[in-house]
């Protein structure tokens, strides 16, 4: 087991492909594939349902890594969550030590079940790996990618442009610090007559309700760079370009196309006639409201536009129907799709206009709440997953520092698993790229050492794709 503080990197490149693992194999008992996959001198992705033996498969590759020699300090396991992390560190600690005092032919089946040999020396040195890890420096490590991120910039604060001695900040701190953050953002806002402001949280909370609308501003503030690239004086006119709404006053642009000029209300009155002369109350009901919204001045036919499409379209956009009213007019269901026609496409440039204004509002709020949320945590010392993410990546890709982090790290990791591959998104991807570059390619060093990658995890399983993660990659 190992604490959070540590750190670690490794270096070669994938080589022999992916592993499918589809059999329920016994809890110690590994397939044929498994065992591929657990081949301490192969890289391998390897992909697996939900009760198939994952994790029984990376836990046994890190017993056949140190019974082939390797050393506890240069083998690191990211896992996903801290439960994880525990579960495989009690797992391996539990039968290392198990190990110590297994009678010899019990300690023989083991390492058959592993692959590995049996002989005398074998043996002896699975006896003694469970002292080895515990003199190891560091031992195995086992973490989270974010505990790992935060070890490395502990190691690098100066490197990353951090400030030494930050504390990670996660659950209900950082939830009090949100809508701390956010109170005071309203507070200042209301203090400096920031009505803009004031009136895009309204907007935001209006279309997602207040949780909603906090979550939301979550999200922005775990994308802070991507918010500072908003510009708050042109972006709703950008969204309606996107959802092709006219530009200007959409209002009066509304209002000139409802107009008797522009409207084509001979095609109205004339399904109102073949309602009217249908003679049921449904009829007449349409007639009534179209009759209504024909003597109505042009600003409110805009708003009464859902009252007209509804006489030629039911509740889920489908086509009402229309027999009684085409005995009287044998034109009418053409008529009527018309009339469907050209409201919806009124309609939509309404919608597109009030979604871009809420996206507007929503991407303004977040913005400033993103930068508000960011000098929060800083004054507090604190820094959440996403900067720990984001400043590792950064960290590692500034060629200098990047090629000097890694020679350090370089020195000390040969053997990389990966577990819950598939919860693994592009900038934690990114992280262990960087991790898994060959520092020493074309060095003869770098051809003497043995390296390895392990990733194991589950398509079906993958279900954070709304932070990012896509396990094709």
């Amino acid at each position: 087991m190992c604490s959070a503080g540590h750190f670690y990197g490794l270096g070669h490149g994938l080589g022999s492909g992916s592993l499918m693992v589809g059999t329920r194999t016994a809890p110690r008992g590994l397939g044929p594939e498994q065992a591929l996959a657990t081949d301490p001198f192969a890289d391998a992705a390897l992909s697996a349902s939900a009760g198939t033996g994952k994790t029984h498969v990376l836990t046994s590759r890190v017993f056949r890594l140190l019974l082939s020699g390797a050393a506890p300090e240069t083998i690191l396991c990211l896992t996903f969550t801290k439960a994880g992390a525990a579960a495989m560190a009690e797992r391996i600690g539990t039968r290392l030590a198990s190990w110590v005092r297994l009678s010899k032919p019990d300690l023989v089946r083991e390492l058959e079940e592993l692959g590995e040999d049996i002989g005398p020396d074998t043996r002896e040195r699975a006896r003694q790996l469970f002292a080895s890890v515990l003199d190891a420096p560091v031992g195995i490590r086992i973490q989270t990618i974010h505990a790992f991120a935060q070890s490395l910039l502990a190691a690098f604060p100066a490197e990353a442009g951090v400030t030494p001695g930050f504390q990670p900040i996660e659950g209900r701190a950082s939830d009090e610090l949100v809508l701390r953050t956010l109170a005071d953002l309203m507070a200042d806002a209301e203090r400096n007559g920031n009505e803009a402001l004031i009136g895009d949280v309204q907007a935001l909370s209006r279309r997602l309700s207040e949780r909603g609308a906090v979550e939301y501003l979550q999200t922005c503030a775990a994308r802070e760079e991507d918010m500072r690239k908003v510009d708050p004086a042109t972006i709703e006119g950008e969204l309606r370009a996107q959802m092709r709404a006219p530009d200007g006053d959409v209002d009066q642009f509304l209002a000139d196309h409802c107009s008797d000029d522009k409207f084509d209300c001979a095609l109205l009155r004339a399904i109102a006639d073949a309602n009217r002369n249908w003679g049921t109350k449904t009829g007449a009901g349409h007639a009534g409201a179209i009759d209504h919204w024909l003597a109505m001045p042009p600003d409110q036919r805009v708003k009464a536009l859902p009252s007209i499409i509804a006489v030629a379209r039911i509740g889920d956009g489908s086509p009402r129907r229309v027999q009684g009213q085409a005995k009287h007019d044998p034109d009418y269901e053409t008529k009527a799709e018309r009339l469907a026609k050209l409201v919806g496409e009124l309609l939509t440039i309404q919608n597109a206009r009030a979604l871009a204004s809420d996206m507007a509002a929503g991407l303004r709020a977040g913005q400033a709440f993103a930068a508000a949320y960011a000098r929060a945590k800083r004054a507090a010392g604190v820094a959440d997953f996403n900067d720990l993410i984001a400043w590792t990546k950064r960290l590692l890709k500034q060629r200098e520092m990047s090629d000097w982090v890694r020679f350090k790290l370089d020195r000390r990791i040969d053997h990389l698993l990966v577990d819950e591959a598939q919860d693994t998104n592009a900038d934690q991807w990114a992280i262990i790229t960087a991790l898994v570059e060959d520092f020493y390619a074309g060095s003869s060093e770098g051809d003497a050492r043995w390296r390895t990658l392990l990733m194991v995890g589950d398509f079906k399983q993958a279900i954070y794709g709304f932070q990012g993660t896509d396990p094709r990659e």
